[in-house]
């Protein structure tokens, strides 16, 4: 009779540390992801605080893209305010999308591209550029571990009762990246 009370002890004793151990590894993995998404913040402060050197640059060479610039210094604020994953995804976006066209502003003018200036800018814009792609993947990455750990037995036993969730992934919302671009060659004309 003593010996079935020990059993039973030792048993709880067991289980209340699996579950400890469970809880543990879910609260790792959460902070990983709260980690991952303050690198794309990190980095997206850095490209924010670029913008306006990229922007007064060209602003000196192409004075009537007076819109381009307008809206990236709008959209730059509204970049690092996003608060949520999506909410900050889709600011990236646009953000990317008005860097592509403030580039092609700059296209036009031959003695911009050749700015010494300029230049140095646009290689910091790069580097941040694959930086932040790897806190994308890095935050990507984590939130597929807590998802797979939380949809998992037996911890999902554990993680919905206190307050596990999934959390979303960082996408790219940008429709035209998930076909590929058709190509046409055209004969000149004879």
């Amino acid at each position: 009779m003593v010996l079935e009370g020990w059993i039973i002890l030792a048993a709880a004793v067991l289980l209340l540390l699996y579950t400890a151990a469970i809880y543990n590894r879910l609260v790792r993995l959460r902070a990983l992801v709260r980690e991952g998404f303050s690198g794309i913040t990190v980095q997206l402060r850095r490209r924010a605080d670029l913008i306006p050197n990229l922007v007064e640059a060209v602003k000196g060479y192409a004075t009537h893209e007076r819109e381009v610039f307008e809206e990236v210094s709008a959209n730059r604020s509204k970049a690092l305010s996003a608060g949520s994953v999506e909410a900050t995804a889709q600011a990236d976006a646009q953000m990317t999308g008005l860097l592509g066209r403030l580039f092609a502003v700059a296209e036009a003018y031959p003695e911009l591209r050749a700015n010494t200036n300029f230049l140095q800018l646009q290689d910091q814009l790069s580097s941040i550029e694959g930086e932040l792609q790897g806190a994308r993947r890095y935050y990507n990455a984590t939130v597929r571990d807590l998802n797979t750990s939380i949809q998992s037995f037996p911890a999902l036993v554990v993680a919905q009762p206190l307050g596990f969730h999934e959390e979303p992934f960082y996408q790219d919302e940008d429709q035209s990246i998930q076909t590929a671009p058709k190509v046409s060659f055209t004969r000149p004309a004879a």
